[in-house]
């Protein structure tokens, strides 16, 4: 099977969810001798053209000039690039900036999409972007041949929305088994005696929510934030805004997960404010690493943590939280929860399921 994977800046993974696992699946395809190809974005400072057996293809990224923009010349190339390849099977990781190109994409593979999170939801974006998002959001759902949902909301929501149905298949994780406390000293932190929080610094992720909760509960923990503060207004804004406060610790951004994995395994609570989107790959990988979580109230969440975690859904619940909970009194819900990755999320597990799916989708379009 000769398959394109779209809709990433690239691997291996600098920059999130998507990227990551692209990164994974990629690699498990080539182990299972099939022709892979990602598309990379020229930004991307990977520019050999294997990565572990992968072939990856570098397209013209403008978005370093023009912005936002940029992404949608970027998907534009990779479609037009797709048309000389003779592809299977092309898939699609999300639509936000292809789905506008439906009609450039080739004919004879199969095409694939995940559809990610409600992306118009999110509130960084002013109401005409918003409304351009559910009109992408459309245009991904109605002109591919196939769906994936990375949750059970959002299958609902496209079958309630749409009339369209959709595989649902989550993120992966593997279970993280070999702590190295001495890897804290880079950070200066101790075990156990902070609190944490990972994410793209965006008001949707209730930053802010848990920043002021954690403030007003005056506990001595500090709270570790993880993410690019810099490269969004929004992160800008509560730099500055808190910056200043002890109890508030901005790092900037990790990727090497090895080192995100020991910061989580020895936080005290982890903070998980995602409240747009499916299922998260961060909360999976904290799920994996001992994490003792408080999440944010939503479908989402609650559909991969059920029972196994602490809820809030303003500041006042946060700081009631942080004052009574802390992690050696809920080992049941740690347990719990990476009984759950073995089960259902590992890596193993969700490229398996995907292939599955991509198989089925071959023999179906065969039959038709």
């Amino acid at each position: 099977m000769k398959i394109a994977i779209l809709g990433t800046r690239g691997v291996p993974n600098y920059h999130g969810g998507f990227e990551q696992f692209a990164e994974f699946f990629s690699i498990f395809l080539v182990e299972k001798k099939h022709e892979v190809y990602v598309y990379n974005s020229s930004l991307h400072p990977y520019k050999d053209n294997i990565f572990k057996g992968v072939n990856l293809i570098h397209c013209k990224d403008p978005e370093n000039k023009i912005g936002t923009a940029g992404q949608f010349i970027y998907d534009l190339n990779c479609i037009l690039d797709s048309r000389k390849k003779n592809f299977d099977v092309i898939l699609q990781l999300g639509y936000t900036s292809s789905s506008i190109w439906y009609f450039l994409l080739p004919k004879k593979p199969i095409i694939i999409t995940n559809m990610d999170g409600l992306e118009w939801k999110r509130s960084k974006y002013s109401k005409k972007v918003q409304k351009f998002l559910k009109f992408a959001e459309k245009l991904g759902a109605n002109h591919s041949d196939f769906l994936i949902s990375d949750s059970k909301g959002i299958q609902e929501y496209l079958k309630s929305k749409y009339n369209k149905s959709s595989q649902f298949i989550a993120y992966g994780a593997e279970l993280f088994l070999n702590p190295k406390e001495d890897k804290l000293k880079d950070y200066k932190l101790t075990p156990y005696q902070y609190n944490l929080l990972i994410a793209r610094m965006e008001p949707e992720n209730n930053i802010e929510t848990i920043i002021k909760g954690i403030i007003n509960s005056n506990d001595l923990k500090p709270l570790i934030i993880i993410g690019n503060y810099k490269n969004t207004e929004y992160g800008k804004y509560l730099y500055s805004s808190y910056k200043d406060n002890t109890q508030i610790k901005f790092i900037g951004a990790i990727y090497d997960l090895e080192m995100l994995n020991n910061i989580r395994y020895y936080s005290n609570l982890y903070f998980h404010g995602h409240s747009v989107g499916g299922t998260n790959p961060s909360l999976l990988e904290a799920m994996a690493s001992n994490c003792l979580i408080v999440a944010h109230n939503n479908i989402f969440n609650k559909s991969i943590l059920g029972e196994d975690a602490f809820y809030f859904s303003n500041e006042e619940e946060i700081t009631q939280t942080v004052k009574k909970l802390n992690k050696q009194d809920n080992r049941i819900k740690i347990e719990n929860n990476t009984k759950k990755i073995q089960k259902y999320y590992t890596w193993d597990i969700i490229n398996n399921k995907y292939l599955e799916f991509i198989i089925q989708c071959l023999e179906e379009k065969v039959q038709i």
